[in-house]
Parts: structure tokens; C-alpha cells; sequence
């Protein structure tokens, strides 16, 4: 009898550490098949624009132009934000062609009502070339993530969104059929001891 209790405890036990992890599991895992579902939405709406998570969007830095502010590998986080809130010495990123670049504003410069902004890396001697206009700017830097680049281009694929849902819809199987054989398992012992009680009488 000590020893049905013992496995009855460890299996509730496992059971309790199997919801607990299915929990974190879905904590982790929605909100970033959320930011990818929506990324991969949009991206597919505006080709020629940078996705954005609600006014949010995620850049990985690939040269030691802002160093040591960002370095190298570093994913970073910008938010759009309106043309007044763009500041002196404000880092910010803006796209020049088919590239994204992340910089320092180290000047501002307004002509006939309208705004330019000239930017430099903290890392180079020289400002930019080319002036920068409001419209090029993707966004304001936030934050940064130290050597997080390369799990951040993982999370953004297509790939990574199917193997996520994937994840999920298996996770939840294996919990259904947990379930079922715990009920199965409970009515076999309510039915052996509805057996067992009615032959002593």
C-alpha cells in the first residue's frame, strides 16, 4: 500500500511539473509567434516596408560603426515615434536604398519649415554624407540586447513561426492524452472498487 502512495505522489508530482512547464511553455511561445505572425502580415502587405509590432521594430547590428554604444551582433529595438521627439545626440535608425543604418543625430538642421538631420557613427572620425529626412527614419532607439542578433533573425523567419505552432499543437496533444489516460486509469480503479465492494456484500 506504501508503495501505490509513493507512485501515486511521484506521478502527481511529474504531473504538476508537466503543467507548470506547459504554462511557461505558452508564455514563451505566444507572444512570439504573435510578433512573427504579425511581421510576416505585414511584410506581406508593404513589401517595401519594414514591418513593425505595433510601432516597434527589431534590427541586428552588423558593423562596429556605433561602438561601444552597440557592438557588433547586438540586436536593438526602435520604436516610431513623431517627428518632435527626434532629438540631438538621439540614436536612431534610417534606411539609405536597401540598407538600414543606426546612428547618432549629431545635428539638426531646418530649412524652409522642413527638418533634416545630419547623423555619425560613434565609432567613425566623419558624419554621414547624405542628410537624413523624417521619412527615412524607421525609428528611435530603445534598448539593446548584447550579442542577441542571430536568435533574433532565427525568431523572425517563416521557418521558426511553423516549428513554434508546431511546438504548441504538440504540447497540447500530449497534455490531452495525459489527461485521458489519468480519467481512464481513475475509472478502471472506481470500477474495481465498485467490483470489489459489491462481492463483499
Amino acid at each position: 500500500m506504501y508503495k501505490i502512495n509513493k507512485i501515486q505522489k511521484e506521478n502527481q508530482r511529474i504531473h504538476r511539473i508537466g503543467k507548470i512547464m506547459s504554462v511557461i511553455l505558452y508564455i514563451l511561445l505566444i507572444p512570439i509567434i504573435l510578433f512573427n505572425f504579425t511581421l510576416i502580415i505585414k511584410s506581406f502587405i508593404h513589401p517595401k516596408e519594414t514591418p513593425d509590432f505595433f510601432g516597434y521594430k527589431s534590427f541586428v547590428i552588423v558593423s562596429g560603426s556605433m561602438e561601444p554604444t552597440i557592438m557588433t551582433g547586438d540586436a536593438i529595438l526602435v520604436k516610431e515615434v513623431p517627428q518632435k521627439e527626434i532629438q540631438k545626440n538621439d540614436i536612431i535608425s534610417f534606411s539609405q536604398g536597401e540598407t538600414i543604418v543606426t546612428h547618432r543625430v549629431i545635428e539638426i538642421i531646418e530649412e524652409n519649415g522642413m527638418k533634416t538631420y545630419k547623423t555619425q557613427g560613434d565609432n567613425n572620425n566623419t558624419e554621414d554624407r547624405d542628410k537624413i529626412t523624417y521619412e527615412q527614419i524607421e525609428g528611435k532607439y530603445q534598448l539593446k540586447i548584447n550579442q542577441f542578433g542571430t536568435i533574433t533573425e532565427i525568431l523572425k523567419s517563416k521557418i521558426t513561426l511553423i516549428v513554434l505552432i508546431l511546438m504548441i499543437v504538440a504540447t497540447y496533444c500530449y497534455r490531452g492524452r495525459v489527461e485521458n489516460r489519468k480519467q481512464e486509469r481513475k475509472e478502471t480503479r472506481k470500477k474495481y472498487k465498485e467490483k470489489r465492494e459489491s462481492k463483499e456484500k
